[in-house]
């Protein structure tokens, strides 16, 4: 009986141990799941401020009729199923990178998945490279139109104030990218709650009109969607392109996957943000049954006039919200275009001590903003806008679905029929949508094509200048067999101390290490070889990080990888070479460093405009020293001639 009672009781404990860690896990999962609605359901949450408006009273809008209107609402339900559900949260995210998701992250992992075959990874990891860069005018059009669409409110409130439309968005959109350098992690908490305040409202307003209504529901048959566009033809195609508008937040769900993982991502779109936008679409599309004529802003049309001004303000948070996350992803986007070579060191700060996605890069936060403002100004409307947006989600999602396809054939084994019947009914759904957006090329759509072709060109230039430079120092340098040779034949003065070489190459000897040693003629008892590695990772285990060599005659060799979310600091690898024996001390050892100036010179590898681009950034380029956490007072800089093109024959 008493072995009973103590099994009894045991058995208690344990449940009551599972209760309360079951109870943190929800917790954790609410509070994940509460932050991912600010970050992650930003873009997409605000897309009902203009999506339905474009189908009907946009530059391609059609006629406002209970068929076209039944079809538009099948075709947009149909698209937030097929292309945010079925893809992207059942599939797309299963393809992440140690855990990070985006196209940045399924590049670097194509890279590894496709092994020795150069060509193809060549192709896979340029058309992601391309899509990625996309993501830079989507940051530019994402804050001019969500914010645009909500402030144009205040001309539904009294025609009065439309003058002030544009001057209020300037000032709104001005002050985001001025506090960008504060960081966001003060107001950061309330994120969350304001979105889901506005996916309440949004539900709420929606399910009004569904009730007086509730006919529209029939539009949930994909019917309605197939007979609008065979009805409609070519015109009902070219409305695609603003049916997409309500999954252009869709790429985010898989940017973001890093930052919150995929459960609280997955379960706050089935249970929260799916159903309400799906009653705000439709209830949009009830009001439009009942009262076409408001089909130049039925979403203000839904709120009683005495909530006009609160839903203004709340609209505007909101797109401020939107508009916040998608130019967070762009400073990480940059961030993780320089740790894998694209772009030149940037200076990337981090504006909060808990949150280590919270950073800021200057120069694109002003390009940002240049542009932004610039489209407000050129475009005068979120109509005109919506023709330029599209172009940038759709094209991104094609490459997408093509590196999904490589990574399931390459990395996870699928068989071809398998891997391939899912990448044809991505595609099929893909390329309408591309399709439609393409064909407003004229009409605003060439901007963020322009965008993201400026820096394709950037990080293209940027990664063959140095890749040159690399060559070039390969064969002006011996290698350290014949070095360390020379040394013994000819041995210098040694000095007391560390010296610590960085080098592009772990494989030749640095060329600040052969200018130092032909003009001073001395060596420091201890010099250490150092090479910092990004991986086509996101994160390096620290017990992975360092790779330390003896080399003899006093010399080490340091490997450091780092994955291409990482920053690589100095300090931070000392200590982790200290515990493999290596005792260099970070305030005490000398660091040298290459000044490199540059020259195209007479027979240029890349094109003169191109080798001069590439100059122009090597010159605005930040230092190492700031970039690796080097002490400035310890630091010696030697001078490196270099030249943009073949040396000429014979040059050693």
């Amino acid at each position: 009986m008493t072995e009973f009672a103590d099994r009894s009781k045991l058995n208690h404990e344990k449940t009551d141990v599972q209760v309360v860690q079951q109870d943190m896990n929800n917790k954790q999962l609410f509070k994940l799941a509460l932050a991912a609605l600010g970050v992650v359901f930003g873009d997409i949450g605000t897309s009902p401020l203009y999506a339905i408006r474009e189908c009907f009273h946009g530059e391609y809008g059609i006629a406002v009729s209970p068929a076209n209107v039944l079809g538009v609402l099948s075709l947009m339900f149909w698209a937030l199923l097929m292309i945010v559900t079925f893809k992207y949260l059942i599939f797309v995210l299963k393809a992440d990178n140690q855990g990070e998701g985006g196209v940045m992250a399924l590049t670097a992992l194509i890279k590894s998945a496709t092994g020795h075959v150069k060509d193809s990874r060549l192709a896979l990891v340029s058309i992601g490279l391309f899509a990625a860069c996309l993501l830079y005018g989507d940051g530019m059009i994402t804050p001019a139109i969500s914010v645009l669409s909500a402030v144009e409110g205040i001309r539904v409130i009294t025609p009065l104030l439309k003058p002030y439309v544009v001057p209020v968005t300037i000032i709104i959109l001005g002050g985001l990218f001025m506090i960008q350098r504060r960081g966001t992690a003060k107001v950061g908490g309330l994120f969350g709650p304001v979105i889901l305040v506005w996916l309440t409202v949004l539900a709420v307003l929606g399910f009004i009109q569904i009730m007086r209504s509730p006919q529209i529901l029939v539009a949930l048959l994909p019917w309605f969607g197939i007979k609008f566009l065979l009805i409609n033809k070519f015109h009902g195609f070219v409305v695609l392109g603003a049916v997409f508008l309500v999954v252009t937040g869709a790429e985010a769900l898989y940017a973001d996957m890093g930052h919150f993982g995929k459960r609280p991502i997955r379960l706050t779109w089935i249970v929260l943000v799916l159903p309400a936008l799906v009653l705000n679409y439709f209830g949009q599309g009830a009001l439009l049954l009942a009262r076409p004529e408001e089909a130049h802003h039925p979403f203000y049309a839904m709120v009683p006039s005495w909530a006009m001004i609160p839903m203004v303000i709340l609209a505007t948070l909101a797109t401020i919200i939107a508009s916040q996350a998608v130019i967070t992803g762009s400073f990480s986007l940059t961030r993780q275009a320089i740790q894998l070579g694209y772009l030149p060191r940037l200076r990337v700060t981090h504006t909060s001590a808990a949150h280590i996605g919270q950073i800021y890069v200057g120069p694109v936060n002003w390009l940002l903003m240049i542009c932004t403002i610039g489209l407000v100004l050129g475009f005068q409307s979120s109509s005109k806008l919506a023709a330029a947006y599209g172009v940038a989600v759709t094209s991104t999602m094609l490459v997408t679905t093509t590196l999904f396809y490589f990574v399931a054939r390459k990395s996870w084994g699928w068989g071809r029929l398998t891997a391939g019947t899912l990448a044809v009914i991505f595609f099929l759904v893909d390329i309408p949508f591309f399709s439609a957006n393409i064909s407003k090329i004229f009409h605003g759509a060439w901007f963020p094509l322009a965008i993201g072709a400026f820096f394709f060109t950037l990080m293209l230039t940027w990664e063959q200048g140095r890749r040159i430079l690399a060559d070039q120092i390969q064969t002006l340098t011996p290698s350290f067999d014949a070095f360390k040779k020379n040394l013994d034949e000819n041995p210098p003065h040694r000095v007391n101390g560390q010296a610590v070489f960085l080098t592009g190459k772990p494989d030749v000897v640095p060329s600040t290490l052969v200018q130092n040693l032909r003009h001073n003629k001395i060596i420091h008892a201890d010099v250490a070889i150092l090479h910092f590695k990004t991986e086509n990772v996101p994160r390096v285990p620290n017990f992975d990080k360092v790779e330390t060599k003896k080399l003899g005659g006093g010399f080490f060799q340091i490997t450091a990888h780092y994955g291409f979310i990482e920053e690589p600091k100095i300090e931070v690898m000392l200590e982790l070479a200290h515990e493999q024996g290596l005792n260099f001390k970070l305030e005490e050892a000398s660091y040298y460093l290459g000044r490199e100036k540059l020259s195209i010179g007479s027979n240029p590898v890349m094109s003169r405009w191109r080798s001069n681009l590439f100059i122009f950034l090597s010159r605005n380029s930040m230092d190492a020293a700031s970039f690796f956490g080097i002490p400035p007072d310890r630091i010696i800089e030697v001078g490196v001639q270099l030249q943009l093109g073949k040396p000429a024959a014979g040059r050693r």
